[in-house]
Formats: structure tokens, C-alpha cells, sequence
């Protein structure tokens, strides 16, 4: 079934805060394999010039990943049939521990493309206090819709 094209342009509110901490920094730079000292101890970070640990680049996927835009039943994506199309960010700054942040996502773009629909999305994840730390890009396959 097609996905509903009403969605094409629609923002949703920002998410909930997320606080983003010192473990679960460590946890996702363990599951990604990465074992950069700036992503684990703050004392590399500050002598790397950041006022705390950092965050991987791919880490605000955990919290910009579409949530409630990609939960809207009215758009009918069928989760089961979803496969990770492609992603990218683009940084103001580094994401670090203490910051507090939310996400404001629209969707950008919905196509067919064989029996696949293809579902864009963008989020700008900010500071509670509206600082842009960076702009999520991710394109989702729902397959043979």
C-alpha cells in the first residue's frame, strides 16, 4: 500500500529532551567499534579542544531517527517491511555530553520506486535552548509496498 503523499512536507513538534551522557556516549562508540579516546575520557576530549567527551558522528541517529513522523499510523508505513536506505548529517557543532537535546523532523520527500516506497526525512536536532548542533538526512525503504 502506498504511503500517504499528505505526509510530503509535514513537520512534526520536537521530540521530548533527550539527555545525551557520558554512557551512553561509551556504550554507542562500543557498539560501532570505535575506541577513540575523545569519545570516553574527557580529559583526551579537552586536550582535543572540547569541553567534554564527544559523541561519534553517526550517534544523533539514535535520537533523530523520524520518531513521531515515522510512528503516525495515517502514514502507513509498515515498520516490518523497512530497510535502511541512507543517512548523512551536517554538523554546526560536535554533539557532547550535557547536552540536552530535542529534533524537529520533516518529511521531505515519498516516491515510488518499483513495488518500494521510498520515504526521505530530515531533522534538525537542537539544544533545548535552540542551539542547532546538526542536520540528519535519512531515506528509508518500505519494501514491496
Amino acid at each position: 500500500m502506498a504511503l500517504n503523499r499528505d505526509f510530503i512536507g509535514r513537520t512534526f513538534p520536537p521530540s521530548e529532551p533527550y539527555e545525551v551522557s557520558r554512557v551512553k556516549i561509551r556504550e554507542f562508540a562500543d557498539a560501532i567499534g570505535d575506541h577513540n579516546p575523545i569519545y570516553r575520557d574527557q580529559e583526551a576530549a579537552k586536550a582535543a579542544g572540547h569541553p567534554d567527551v564527544i559523541a561519534p558522528p553517526t550517534f544523533p541517529i539514535v535520537v533523530s531517527f523520524g520518531g513521531n513522523a515515522l510512528a503516525d499510523p495515517d502514514l502507513g508505513l509498515n515498520y516490518a517491511m523497512v530497510v535502511h536506505g541512507e543517512q548523512r548529517f551536517e554538523y554546526v557543532r560536535p554533539l557532547r555530553a550535557g547536552d540536552v537535546v530535542t529534533c524537529t523532523t520533516t518529511i521531505t520527500e515519498i516516491k515510488s520506486i518499483g513495488s518500494n516506497e521510498k520515504i526521505a526525512v530530515e531533522t534538525d536536532v537542537k539544544t533545548v535552548e535552540g542551539e542547532m548542533i546538526c542536520k540528519s538526512y535519512n531515506t528509508i525503504v518500505e519494501r514491496g509496498a
